[in-house]
C-alpha cells in the first residue's frame, strides 16, 4: 500500500492581466519585466473572487479527476496566505462549499511551499492509518496582497488554485518522500507588516499602503536559489533517487531567473523542467499545484515517471518531493 495522488485539478480567474496592460498603471515595460523575470501576463481575481472560489473550483476538478465520490473525502487542508478572512479557516469555508460536514479541517500558512507541505501532512495522516482520503487545496489571489504601484512586486504576482485528492492506495508506490525546510530569521525579508495582532488594520497601516507584500528582491532571490537546491538534494538523499532518474521537474514558478539557476545547479537540464511562469508569474501556494496539473493533462507525466517538485516561500519556508507515477 502507497499514498497516492489519485486526482488533481487546477482553476486560474478569466482576468488576464498582461505586461502592457502594467505599463499602463506603473513605470515598467514589457522588455523590462519578460528580461527580469520571464512572465508575460498572469491571471487576476474578478471583485466577486476571493480565495475559497478559486480553491472550490480547483476541488471540483481534482475530485472530478480522482473519479471519486465527494463524501470519501475524509479531511480538507487548505494552504493560503490570502484567507477569505483572518477567522474562520478557508478550510472550514470550502467545506460547505462543497457540501461536507463533519469532517476535519484546518489552513496552513507556508506561502508558496503550500501545496507541497500539505501533501506531506497528508501523507502522514494516511501512513498512520488515521484517515485514507484527503483533499489538498492550494489557493492564493496575490492580487489582494499586491501593491500596484510598487514595480519592483507587482509584476510577479497572480492568482490561482490548485487542489489534489490524496489517498492509500495499492496501484503503484505514489509519494516516495518529502524534504521541509524553514528559517524564521528571514522573516522580514517577504511579508505583509500589517493586519494582524501586531499592527492591526488603522487608518495609519492603509494610509502606509502596509498591507500589501513587501519584498528585498535582491537577497530573497539569492537564498531561494540556495534554498531549493538544497531541498532537492536532501529529498533525493533521503529517497535514494539520482537526478538522473527524474522524469520531470516541477520548480515552483516565482522567477524564470531562479528557475534556470536552480536547474543548472542541480544539472537538471531544462527540456526536463516544466515551466509555465509566462502565462501565471508566482501564484504562491498554486504554483507547483497548477504546473503539476497542466504537465499531465499536457500528456507530460507517464505512468513509471519520477517527479521532483520543490517550492520557495515566505517565512522563509521551502520543501520538496519526490513522486513515482
Amino acid at each position: 500500500m502507497a499514498t497516492k495522488i489519485l486526482g488533481i485539478g487546477s482553476y486560474v480567474p478569466e482576468k488576464v492581466l498582461t505586461n502592457k496592460d502594467l505599463e499602463k498603471i506603473v513605470d515598467t515595460s514589457d522588455e523590462w519585466i519578460t528580461t527580469r523575470t520571464g512572465i508575460k501576463e498572469r491571471r487576476i481575481c474578478s471583485p466577486s473572487e476571493a480565495s475559497s472560489d478559486l480553491g472550490y473550483k480547483s476541488a471540483l476538478n481534482a475530485i472530478a479527476n480522482a473519479g471519486i465520490l465527494k463524501e470519501k473525502i475524509e479531511m480538507i487542508i487548505t494552504a493560503t496566505i490570502t484567507p477569505d478572512m483572518p477567522f474562520p479557516s478557508t478550510s472550514c469555508i470550502m467545506q460547505k462549499k462543497l457540501g461536507l460536514d463533519n469532517i476535519p479541517c484546518f489552513d496552513i500558512n507556508v506561502a508558496c511551499s503550500g501545496f507541497i507541505y500539505g501533501l506531506e501532512i497528508a501523507r502522514n495522516f494516511i501512513d498512520s492509518g488515521t484517515y485514507s482520503t484527503i483533499l489538498i487545496i492550494a489557493t492564493d489571489c496575490m492580487s489582494s496582497v499586491t501593491d500596484y504601484t510598487d514595480r519592483s512586486t507587482c509584476i510577479l504576482l497572480g492568482d490561482g488554485s490548485a487542489s489534489a485528492v490524496v489517498a492509500k492506495s495499492d496501484e503503484g508506490p505514489g509519494i516516495l518522500g518529502s524534504y521541509l525546510g524553514a528559517s524564521g530569521k528571514y522573516a522580514e525579508l517577504l511579508y505583509m507588516p500589517a493586519g494582524g495582532s501586531r499592527q492591526p488594520a488603522s487608518i495609519g497601516t492603509v494610509s502606509q499602503r502596509l498591507h500589501y507584500m513587501k519584498m528585498e528582491g535582491s537577497t530573497v532571490y539569492k537564498i531561494a536559489i540556495n534554498s531549493m537546491v538544497d531541498a532537492v538534494n536532501m529529498v533525493l538523499k533521503k529517497t535514494g533517487i539520482s537526478k538522473d532518474d527524474i522524469s520531470l521537474f516541477i520548480p515552483h514558478q516565482a522567477n524564470l531567473r531562479i528557475i534556470q539557476s536552480v536547474g543548472k545547479n542541480l544539472g537538471i537540464p531544462m527540456e526536463k523542467t516544466f515551466i509555465n511562469i509566462e502565462r501565471y508569474g508566482n501564484m504562491s501556494a498554486a504554483s507547483v499545484g497548477v504546473a503539476l496539473d497542466e504537465a499531465a493533462r499536457a500528456g507530460k507525466v507517464r505512468k513509471g515517471d519520477i517527479i521532483c517538485m520543490v517550492a520557495f516561500g515566505s517565512g522563509f519556508v521551502w520543501a520538496s518531493n519526490i513522486i513515482k507515477i
